[in-house]
């Protein structure tokens, strides 16, 4: 989605061979949220991703573990002299999971589903400058585009671009049927997802046999499933806290990261009184962002001043503007005809940083006089009232789509942010190609929606890593959502 979400884990129990030995070719995946469904081009849910995402579906360019991105199933490709054109060689040999050839019918139809009038993808916005998709033979594509655009590269490694089946359409949310390293196989709701490797893959065999996602939602059951060995690895661990335990156990290995998740106190910027600059500043004055880092993360987080990540070159440090003033808070909020404050809701999905995250700030907004009720909601119902149905006051997530800022133009977004100025300047960075014309760019995008407010920005959420000492391969940072299984093994 803008929003896929958010907290995600990895974990497996081992089956014994003969003999007593470890049987290293299996691994069984745990995550704290269970995907709504398997189509990673028709949600928000970045629970879907973290399943599929390399492992099943592939796009036409992917990102990698260092946020590179690298050619998928385009092996190569030319961009003509005005930056309009882009021509795509396919690999050959690629086959889906049910056999059948993916050629360049395929790509065009995935694009063209994708951007079509009545398309449900929730980055849609991602390839609104396609002007058309023509497949110009089996194993050639060409995109052409209204206007030069930097970030193509970029955008067609999204999870919202992979390349889909026509044939598959009709059950992909719940049989996903891609060109990746792993097949899908079974999905006990509630339960867990086995994946098997891909026989037929077209790129390197992955070292796992099979590999199972299970749903394990609660940080307590995760600490002690994780101590007993029951699994073998949890991908963005959910108890910062237990992490010391962890370190000073010879049995697993902390890996910390970075993530590209920025988590924001959401604002419902078109409902009164939030439709207000100064209440939306006054909220904003009223967070102590070490405070919410320090008490729900146990220290780990980058505080953040904008939609922005830290680790980008393009990165301005705008915390200044909103730092924790508490009387400034209440004046603007007096000024705003609110001397008394008001009440509002605070939503908060199942992440561990959301519903630890959001008891502080209900106080630190109380401190000044918001009342916030807190709503507890599953991460479906999330994305029904708050994403889709934009009911809400607050809300606390974290935006885990990589260099995602351009949200902030897209006023149907939920956070109803509504910015001409912000629009035009989104439409001159999409044309413009430039290093250092792009970075100028971006920090002006960056402090616009700073000086809005249209948030709260909280943290850069780090990626923390808890797994058994010899597996090898799972990323230590994570440039987008993914449990990318492709290089995962076991030291011998």
């Amino acid at each position: 989605m803008a929003l896929k979400s958010f907290v995600f884990a990895a974990g497996s129990a081992l089956a014994l061979a003969a003999g007593g030995a470890w049987a290293k070719d299996s691994v069984t995946i745990a995550m704290q949220l269970e995907p709504p469904h398997l189509d990673p081009t028709s949600a928000a849910a970045q629970a879907i991703d973290s399943v599929v995402y390399t492992n099943i579906f592939e796009g036409l360019t992917r990102f990698m573990g260092d946020g590179s991105v690298v050619p998928g199933l385009a092996e190569s490709w030319e961009i003509s002299e005005d930056g309009t054109v882009y021509t795509f060689k396919l690999r050959q040999g690629v086959t889906f999971h049910d056999g059948s050839a993916m050629d360049a019918e395929d790509v065009k139809f995935s694009l063209d589903r994708a951007r079509a009038e009545d398309s449900t993808n929730a980055q849609k916005a991602l390839f609104e400058g396609i002007a058309s998709v023509e497949a110009v033979d089996p194993q050639t594509v060409r995109i052409t585009l209204a206007a030069p655009n930097g970030s193509l590269l970029f955008n067609l490694a999204w999870g919202d671009a992979v390349i889909v089946a026509p044939e598959s359409i009709g059950d992909i949310k719940t049989n996903p049927v891609g060109t990746g390293a792993y097949t899908f196989q079974e999905w006990v709701q509630g339960d867990r997802i086995t994946l098997a490797r891909n026989p037929d893959y077209w790129g390197e065999q992955p070292a796992l046999a099979s590999a199972t996602f299970k749903f394990i939602s609660d940080p307590t059951a995760a600490f002690a499933a994780m101590m007993a060995e029951d699994i073998d690895a949890f991908d963005n661990f959910p108890a910062p806290e237990n992490l010391p335990q962890f370190e000073a156990d010879p049995r697993f290995q902390v890996l910390v990261g970075s993530t590209e998740g920025e988590t924001i106190l959401s604002i419902n910027n078109k409902q009164p009184p939030f439709d207000d600059i100064r209440v939306r500043q006054a909220v904003a004055h009223a967070i102590d962002r070490q405070a919410i880092i320090d008490g729900a993360m146990f220290g780990y987080g980058t505080p953040i001043g904008t939609h922005f990540a830290p680790h980008h070159p393009a990165y301005k440090d705008l915390t200044g503007k909103s730092a924790h003033d508490p009387e400034q808070a209440k004046a603007l909020l007096a000024e705003a005809g609110f001397p008394e404050g008001f009440e509002t809701t605070l939503h908060l999905p199942p992440p561990s940083y959301a519903r630890r995250g959001g008891e502080i700030i209900a106080a630190q907004l109380a401190a000044v006089g918001i009342k916030a009720e807190i709503i507890n909601v599953e991460w479906a119902q999330w994305l029904e009232s708050v994403f889709n149905g934009k009911s809400f006051g607050l809300t606390i997530v974290s935006h885990t789509e990589p260099m995602d800022i351009g949200i902030y133009a897209r006023p149907e977004y939920y956070f109803q942010y509504d910015s001409k100025a912000l629009q035009e300047l989104m439409n001159r960075l999409t044309a413009t190609t430039g290093p250092d014309s792009r970075t100028a760019l971006l920090q002006d995008a960056q402090e616009m929606i700073a000086a809005d407010y249209v948030n709260g920005y909280l943290f850069q959420l780090a990626k923390l890593g808890v797994a058994k000492a010899g597996l090898q391969g799972l990323w230590e940072n994570a440039p987008t959502a993914a449990i990318d299984l492709t290089a995962v093994s076991w030291a011998e």
